[in-house]
């Protein structure tokens, strides 16, 4: 009966790129859950803006922390405890960076002076310029801009290590912006100390201590506790955990293919155009509002001034910025960071 099938929940955005509202609503129909969508306009997305340093209470900058949010309040209307998928990606190896790891520790041994030059032709043209191209070749591809910006930082990097970090990095040189003789590189440093690993379990136990821990597992726990509603975390169980890691690399990711021994489990009960589909994540149209609907709201706080008594240097920020705002690379999730760190410390002062 519906009234003990699975309650499940999802949002849907004005933004069709971002909006994956239709595909949550095709696997409920085939897992029979009792589902409920809310759609949601930009107005109600940024409307939760102003609420996220009193939600997170430390500075706290992953843009999926609103949809998060705005999914947690519907879920309230209608249980008191929920159950999350976070952890899969880190446990099972699910996110694009382990399986494409391979080429790009390949990438990572040619001459340095050939991937410099790489660099420099994928980061001549503007972010839009790729979106443009890869529309044009091959139908849509998902943020290309931000790809091919983001593949022309790594390949200036020395080493797959650097690299890594790279990947998992708002900015490309941190230290640029601290007022610090040298940033204190968390996620370089426990990187270094498993070289009992390969490469790519590196990255998941590395992922495991500093992304999960301080962004996923904080992000959907004050989200969820901003509401009342209790999440809890199954994927996480200590003895799951376990058993994925003595599992061969193989069985995580493959052939381009990551979460391979959860895709044979869903496989069972989902067609496989569902499975198939590239992830995409509970992404925002960041980038578009920055230069349209946030730009007042992101002047008033990128003040040069307040910048600097916070520890930042200007400059840099504010080349970012101008650089975002005239189209020629996308720099959001830089952006962003700096954003809820001086909107925190504005609030909290």
């Amino acid at each position: 009966s519906r009234a003990s099938a699975v309650k499940t929940f999802s949002i849907g955005f004005d933004k069709v790129t971002h909006d994956e509202s239709k595909y949550a609503e095709s696997v409920a129909r085939h897992l029979n859950t009792d589902h409920t969508t809310l759609h949601i306009s930009e107005e109600n997305l940024v409307a939760v803006i102003p609420e996220l340093a009193d939600l997170y209470d430390e500075p706290f900058a992953d843009s999926s922390q609103i949809p998060t949010f705005l999914v947690s309040k519907l879920a309230r209307e209608h249980v008191t405890v929920a159950l999350t998928g976070d952890g899969g990606d880190e446990v099972f190896g699910g996110y694009t960076r382990y399986a494409v790891g391979h080429l790009l520790d390949r990438a990572m041994r040619a001459p340095a002076l050939l991937r410099r030059a790489a660099s420099k032709v994928l980061s001549a043209p503007p972010a839009s310029f790729w979106d443009i191209t890869a529309a044009l070749i091959g139908g849509p591809v998902r943020l290309a801009g931000d790809k091919a910006t983001k593949l022309a930082r790594i390949l200036r990097k020395q080493d797959f290590a650097e690299a890594y970090v790279s990947l998992t990095s708002s900015f490309d040189d941190p230290s640029e912006i601290l007022q610090l003789d040298r940033h204190p590189n968390w996620q370089r440093q426990i990187y270094s100390q498993l070289d009992g690993l390969g490469s790519i379990h590196r990255m998941m136990a590395t992922d495991t201590l500093t992304y999960m821990a301080d962004d996923i597992l904080t992000k959907v726990d004050r989200a969820s506790m901003g509401v009342s509603l209790e999440t809890r975390v199954p994927l996480l169980d200590h003895r799951l955990f376990e058993f994925s890691w003595r599992l061969p690399l193989e069985m995580h990711s493959r052939n381009r293919v990551g979460k391979r021994v959860l895709r044979s489990l869903v496989n069972r009960h989902l067609p496989q155009e569902i499975m198939d589909r590239p992830k995409m994540g509970f992404a925002i149209p960041l980038a578009d509002w920055l230069r349209t609907r946030l730009r007042d709201w992101a002047e008033d706080l990128l003040d040069p001034s307040a910048i600097e008594s916070n520890g930042l240097n200007s400059a840099p920020i504010m080349r970012l910025w101008k650089e975002h705002l005239s189209g020629k690379q996308h720099h959001q999730h830089a952006l962003w960071t700096t954003l809820m760190f001086l909107d925190w410390e504005r609030r909290w002062r």
